[in-house]
């Protein structure tokens, strides 16, 4: 590892330990509960919902968000079999994580991923209710730290990540159907 991310990794690394070491994770059973709100199911029991409530944007909100989960889930898989960072857990001596992750690479994370491309098409299609989301995608990104299964680093990657896939299907549907 060359020098530049090593001293990213070492801040990565510091930062994770203050949040866990010193601040803990006191509200246990709400931030697992509001990590599990980003497993997934609820996307798309949301588009679902969105698809048949809203007559003039459903049907558009729904195949973005396909199209941005499909760009969202290929890059995150790619990226995580390429980087191969280790959780906190396997990386650091004496920390257990609080719950089991889903896999074994920590970069990114998935859930904050989701969560932004879920907050990010909301703010494209329904501006006024954005806040709400980005504050509850920014909720599920901490709770992953909080929780030791995924360092600070991930989680900004994440939000990268998630952003960027829902921008990209915005504009890739919007030239799809202008053409």
């Amino acid at each position: 590892m060359n020098t530049f991310f090593e001293r990213i990794h070492s801040l990565d690394t510091k930062a994770f330990l203050w949040i866990n070491l010193k601040q803990g994770c006191t509200y246990y059973r709400l931030v697992r509960n509001i990590s599990r709100s980003g497993d997934g199911i609820l996307y798309f029991v949301a588009a679902v919902s969105i698809l048949l409530i809203d007559q003039q944007n459903g049907t558009s909100f729904f195949a973005t968000a396909a199209l941005a989960y499909s760009i969202d889930v290929l890059l995150y898989l790619l990226l995580k079999n390429k980087i191969k960072r280790n959780r906190p857990q396997q990386k650091l001596q004496d920390f257990t994580a609080l719950i089991e992750p889903s896999d074994k690479f920590s970069f990114p994370s998935g859930h904050t991923a989701a969560a932004f491309v879920f907050a990010t098409l909301i703010f494209q299609f329904y501006p006024p209710y954005a806040a709400a989301f980005f504050i509850w995608a920014s909720l599920i990104g901490i709770s992953r730290v909080l929780l030791g299964v995924h360092y600070p680093g991930d989680i900004l990657a994440g939000i990268l990540l998630g952003t960027l896939s829902a921008i990209s299907s915005v504009k890739l549907i919007q030239q799809a159907f202008l053409m």
